[in-house]
């Protein structure tokens, strides 16, 4: 393996690091890892991807006919791990990983646009945060790079600790622990074991470690590791925020670090309370590699969400908060309280079943039903089979599909308003916005 690592690592050099997974987007010169799908073979498209201008194809299928063009090796995807890490090895690059059941997105946006005001940043793009997404990012950094921020995405046990072992973090923070992906990981303890990979393995490395110190269960999980750099409310931690306006929706926050007890103040153009502590870990981030205030408030206040995370937008009258990127009991229930606690106006709030719950489903949809049930939004549009299933004695309306809700939606005037839309990312409740377009 290791002599074929560097006969593809060579050639990767020569391609100018272009690689491509997808025949659709080959481009000259470049490597072509013919991965396999639960639906497709790489393989059968090897042939295409040099007819299409690739200098290699990587393939694992010993059947497809010899071609000096063709790398054979006894597993693709592994390769591709392999060559990454190897990548990795030769760059003088800090890496900093964090993995979380919400916010980590956010996080590492925001980690990276402070860290960005100083140095060469590269960050995970999109939703590149698995087995193949994170080597695909490692493989895009180059020498010009400081600074790597990788998301860790994982729904079962072992995906981080596989991940790390690709990715090598130097650094790493776990934004929080919530209930994420119930199913693959077998319930709550599962989730805590799974995300708590990363702090297994830089105590093993003796990593630097970034907590949110408030937070019992980040605590629990890191137990007496000395290696830690802490931030949240209390004033004994390294780095301390403060809610600094509570008359706007959008978050203002204080900070100040056990270094400089002045207050530095910023504004951000993110909602939601649960938003405190993903602004605050980049924060306590920027600070701790030495990035001046004044560029920490720069890189916070220049991030504006786009992604249907905790973004605010204004169309036709009406405010919407969208954040349907995906969802979670834990997100669902923060998502709720922040819109009635922190907007005044006719609320109406459209929420999306919430998705991989195994056996907790019937019970998480309940009580996210439960709560809602004791607000008195002006209308409630629920989305989705599992909502569909619960008591449906209240002013609210059902609908299987996002479709159907935008089909109803579109014959509604709502105006002046202000909309949640809420719901997992396979409820496609980018179609319920849709209805607002007209």
């Amino acid at each position: 393996m290791e002599n074929t690592i560097e006969k593809i690592y060579s050639a990767f050099l020569k391609a100018d690091q272009k690689i491509s997974t997808d025949t659709r987007k080959i481009s000259a010169g470049c490597l072509f890892f013919a991965l396999r799908g639960e639906n497709f073979n790489g393989n059968d498209y090897a042939q295409d991807a040099i007819n299409k201008g690739a200098a290699y194809a990587i393939v694992d299928d010993k059947n497809l006919s010899p071609d000096n063009r063709l790398i054979f090796t006894d597993n693709v995807l592994e390769t591709l791990q392999h060559l990454s890490n190897f990548h990795r090895k030769q760059l003088k690059i800090k890496i900093i990983a964090l993995t979380g059941s919400n916010g980590k997105t956010t996080t590492k946006e925001l980690i990276n646009v402070v860290l960005n005001q100083k140095f060469k940043t590269h960050a995970t793009q999109g939703n590149l945060n698995n087995h193949i997404g994170v080597p695909l990012t490692l493989l895009s950094l180059g020498s010009i790079h400081e600074f790597a921020v990788i998301e860790m995405g994982a729904n079962h046990q072992r995906e981080i600790e596989l991940l790390c072992k690709i990715a090598g973090p130097d650094f790493g923070l776990i934004t929080n622990i919530g209930k994420a992906h119930l199913e693959g990981f077998g319930g709550f303890d599962g989730v805590k074991k799974g995300k708590g990979e990363l702090y297994d393995y830089l105590k093993k490395i003796n990593g630097k470690i970034f907590i949110h110190a408030d937070n019992y269960i980040l605590n629990e999980m890191c137990g007496d590791y000395k290696n830690v750099i802490t931030y949240g409310h209390k004033n004994n931690f390294d780095c301390t925020g403060i809610m600094a306006d509570n008359s706007s929706p959008l978050l203002k926050i204080g900070w100040y670090s056990k270094d400089d007890p002045e207050i530095n103040f910023i504004s951000s153009h993110l909602t939601g309370s649960y938003n405190f502590e993903n602004i605050l870990a980049a924060i306590c981030i920027g600070n701790y590699f030495g990035i001046e205030k004044e560029l920490i408030r720069k890189g916070i206040e220049s991030y504006i969400p786009s992604n249907q995370r905790s973004q605010v937008i204004e169309k036709n009258s009406n405010t919407f908060i969208l954040d349907y990127y995906n969802a979670n009991p834990s997100s669902m229930e923060a998502a709720i309280i922040n819109f009635d606690k922190n907007f005044s106006g006719k609320k109406i709030a459209i929420i999306g079943d919430m998705l991989e719950l195994g056996n907790e489903t019937e019970k998480e949809h309940q009580q996210v039903f439960n709560l809602i049930s004791k607000i008195n939004f002006l209308q409630t549009v629920y989305v989705g089979k599992n909502f569909g299933k619960l008591n449906k004695n209240l002013n609210a309306k059902f609908f299987e599909t996002s479709d159907d809700a935008k089909a109803w939606i579109q014959k509604q005037n709502f105006r002046n308003s202000l909309i949640l839309i809420k719901g997992s990312r396979g409820l496609k409740m980018e179609k319920v916005m849709e209805a607002f377009d007209a």
